[in-house]
């Protein structure tokens, strides 16, 4: 039996994740989904969509979605749910976990890595994460969790883009990119999105494409690096925040950079570096992808890590396009010249 997608759902207190919920619950889209919230406190789902209650833990929803409110253990629900789908007395094909307002999602993500009945029915597609416009920059200031809950996204919505003027929803969206240069950003309003922006992101798939944003580095070219720019296109990450403090006044804890080499990487040293890298700053790391170029091989390496937990994984081949390792560090006050002095070293 094909594994079952779950998305996680995160976004500080208001930012309106429960009306994206709705939105998604009541839209005509004959998808059975199954929603775990993390707690049914002030944002619960609205009574008006609710139907009956089967018992305490599950709710049967309109839309055929059905709804496991839990206190207690995202692993004893998970579990619980796919009990009841597997004797048929519930049916669903994909999971969203809303998760409270100050959640950090990263523990949320590696249950699916950690627990191994989880891993043989369920699959995590992708971290979904909204920032309130208004409300975001301040948040982003206060709170740890809002950052964290930026820095682990696989797609972000800046929402109530209504309410705020363009030059507002600008800066917000500068200093999300600069976080994470990996997750798409779009404006929604009244919660209203595509699905296909929401569902099946392959966010947590070693095989998916590693987008990051263009406009990542662009206002950094101007910037003394101290470093010899013959050189530069092996490694363009350099400063590649530090910009965003001066332009916006943020000194963001979760952070983002880049690392970039033409140069092949010596498989066993990268190896050997990484391993000891996770051991040390592990915890720091939020979210770590890249596509790798590893001398001896003619396909594509790649990477991926929460915390911890990293796997890599053989791509297709490199063909025609260019060799090179591109690959993207989210995390909180990370180590940044060490790290790509370490990986500069384990360059043939």
């Amino acid at each position: 039996m094909a594994l079952i997608p779950v998305t996680i759902l995160t976004g500080f207190l208001g930012s309106g994740k429960t009306t994206l919920l709705k939105h998604i619950l009541t839209a005509d889209h004959g998808k059975k989904i199954a929603v775990i919230e993390n707690e049914f406190g002030e944002e619960n789902i609205d009574n008006e969509i609710l139907i009956q209650n089967s018992n305490e833990q599950i709710v049967q929803m309109s839309n055929g979605c059905v709804c496991c409110t839990i206190r207690g253990d995202l692993v004893e629900a998970l579990n619980q749910l796919w009990e009841q789908k597997k004797s048929k007395q519930i049916s669903f094909d994909r999971v969203v976990i809303e998760t409270t307002g100050i959640a950090n999602p990263g523990p949320v993500a590696q249950t699916f890595f950690m627990d191994d009945d989880v891993a043989e029915h369920y699959v995590l597609d992708a971290v979904v994460t909204l920032v309130d416009a208004k409300h975001g920059d301040q948040q982003l200031d206060e709170h740890e969790e809002a950052q964290n809950q930026v820095g682990f996204a696989d797609q972000i919505f800046i929402t109530k883009c209504d309410v705020v003027d363009e030059k507002i929803r600008q800066s917000l969206r500068n200093r999300i990119v600069h976080m994470n240069p990996k997750a798409p950003i779009k404006e929604i309003t009244h919660g209203v999105v595509n699905l296909d922006e929401v569902f099946d992101l392959h966010g947590f798939n070693l095989n998916a494409k590693l987008d990051i944003d263009p406009h990542f580095l662009e206002q950094d070219n101007h910037e003394d690096c101290g470093h010899d720019h013959s050189h530069d296109h092996d490694h363009g990450h350099h400063h590649a925040h530090e910009h965003h403090e001066h332009h916006h006044g943020h000194t963001d804890k979760i952070q983002s950079f880049v690392f970039r080499s033409e140069k092949p990487f010596d498989h066993k040293k990268l190896e050997d570096f990484l391993g000891g890298i996770l051991s040390v700053f592990g915890q720091k790391l939020l979210r770590y992808k890249g596509v790798l170029y590893i001398k001896g091989s003619n396909r594509k390496v790649v990477l991926q890590g929460v915390h911890e937990m990293m796997g890599s994984d053989m791509a297709g081949p490199w063909g025609t396009e260019l060799k090179q390792t591109k690959i993207v560090f989210i995390g909180q006050d990370l180590p940044k010249d060490t790290l790509i002095m370490g990986l500069e070293g384990c360059l043939v």
